[in-house]
């Protein structure tokens, strides 16, 4: 097994025992919560009569159902079963004292967009939230672990929650990554390499020069996507750009606690001479732009690569690249660029943040959204959307033809009405593109990095984005 890795560490650190069946009890330093995957297990505290253990370091957020259309917003809710949603976590945020961040609130957002960027996720945490993509907060040092509704009552009963140990796969990759190249190239391309079930038994340390140049915005990106391999977390070590990204923040030490704190974050790194249970290398060097072309992430070429020949592969991977491209209506041999898309989508934990929009402005700046394509931009939070606004780069959206919304989970999950419909295809800035996703069984997703989305909605089309930049 690993030694001497942040995630032996950390381990070591958050044990509180060892169970009869195996497992390990394993602290918790913060819990999120959200309206969606919660109310079972608030139900399950009260029927045994129990308590929250410690409110204060359980955060709630309202994010997958909430509209993000402003006419939508007003409570009552008009979908009778979203309002029901809404209503219980509100009550049970006030019932139990915990931090709540809910629908009209200045800091509401997605769940994973909201505690980084108030400054709640620190290096050396474990991270629980019944969401799997909590694995997003590895990007500041920490472990992030997506649980379910039975480990959300023990960790709001407890602090603590059982789980078995992983192996720990370092990522080396090396390499640059070109201009309006981005993190979600970089998962896109480790997915492809190392397929949906590769990180299976895994914790996935990414590391090398390409994860060194990385922003925290991008490597949040990133480790959001570790899930999609099958990895049950993902991290970055933290360094001098996880330290001043936090420095700062609402509910970061500062002062004198700022340095001791700091001194803790650097020790909690992986040593020089950690060992893992495998290593991965990966060169990046000379990477296009990625999409992907089937119905799971894995399954993503280089916009300037061909999508696979099925007679070519073997086993199970055959027989779901030949169900990809049946759903899909893409053909072996060609490549994704020129293929028509209806609806683009910039948003989601994955690419919801300032940097992302950014870089989608960058590619609008000037253009008009086709007319056959139908645009959403859905800031991750209402900070970003506010900094958004304070430096017009909505302008730039609401200009080119897109439609300005307020902060949700929207057409990443499609719960709260913003969906696809028969067989549209979205190209999407979201993690996942497994049919039904977005609220169609016949709709069909292809994923990408925003600068790509904003490209696709502009030439109505799949393209390399450096061609509408050029």
């Amino acid at each position: 097994m690993s030694k001497r890795t942040l995630y032996d560490k950390v381990w070591d650190l958050h044990k509180v025992a060892e169970l009869p069946n195996g497992q390990d009890q394993m602290f918790v330093d913060l819990h999120l919560v959200h309206e969606v995957s919660s109310p079972q297990a608030f139900s399950m505290l009260q029927e045994r009569e129990l308590d929250v253990a410690y409110p204060d370091r359980t955060v709630a957020v309202a994010d997958h159902i909430v509209p993000t259309a402003e006419q939508d917003r007003t409570r009552p809710l008009s979908e009778a079963q979203a309002e029901t949603m809404l209503a219980t976590m509100d009550e049970n945020a006030a019932e139990t004292d915990i931090t709540y961040y809910g629908l009209g609130d200045n800091e509401q957002g997605i769940t994973h967009v909201v505690a980084p960027e108030l400054g709640y996720t620190h290096p050396g945490m474990v991270v629980a939230c019944g969401d799997s993509h909590t694995s997003t907060h590895g990007a500041l040092g920490a472990i992030g672990i997506g649980i379910g509704t039975s480990q959300i009552r023990d960790v709001l009963a407890t602090q603590t929650f059982a789980a078995e140990k992983q192996q720990v796969r370092r990522l080396e990759l090396t390499g640059s990554l070109n201009d309006w190249v981005y993190a979600k190239d970089l998962m896109l391309r480790v997915l492809q390499e190392l397929g949906i079930d590769g990180g299976v038994g895994y914790i996935y340390e990414y590391g090398g020069s390409a994860v060194k140049q990385l922003s925290i915005d991008e490597r949040l990106a990133m480790c959001n996507m570790s899930i999609e391999g099958g990895a049950r977390a993902g991290y970055v070590n933290p360094d001098e750009t996880t330290y001043e990204y936090l420095e700062g923040r609402e509910f970061v030490p500062s002062g004198d606690a700022w340095e001791r704190q700091k001194t803790e974050w650097e020790s909690i790194a992986s040593d020089e001479d950690a060992e893992y249970d495998d290593v991965v290398e990966i060169d990046v060097n000379n990477l296009d732009p990625m999409v992907t072309w089937g119905i799971n992430p894995g399954q993503a070429a280089q916009v300037s690569e061909p999508i696979p020949d099925p007679v070519e592969l073997t086993g199970q991977e055959r027989d779901d690249a030949e169900a990809a491209i049946e759903h899909m209506g893409v053909s072996p041999g060609e490549t994704m660029a020129g293929t028509e898309v209806d609806v683009a989508f910039i948003g989601t934990c994955t690419n919801g943040r300032v940097s992302d929009f950014e870089r989608a402005a960058a590619v609008l700046e000037g253009n008009k959204v086709s007319d056959d394509v139908r645009a959403l931009a859905v800031p991750g939070s209402e900070r970003v959307r506010r900094e958004l606004e304070a430096r017009n780069i909505d302008e730039t959206f609401c200009e080119a033809g897109w439609e300005w919304r307020h902060s949700g989970c929207s057409m990443c999950i499609g719960m709260n009405g913003d969906q696809i419909y028969d067989d549209e295809l979205c190209i999407s800035s979201s993690n996942r593109n497994y049919v039904g996703r977005q609220g169609s069984k016949d709709g069909r997703t292809v994923l990408a990095s925003p600068a790509m989305v904003a490209a696709a909605a502009v030439e109505g089309e799949i393209v390399d984005l450096r061609e509408v930049i050029a």
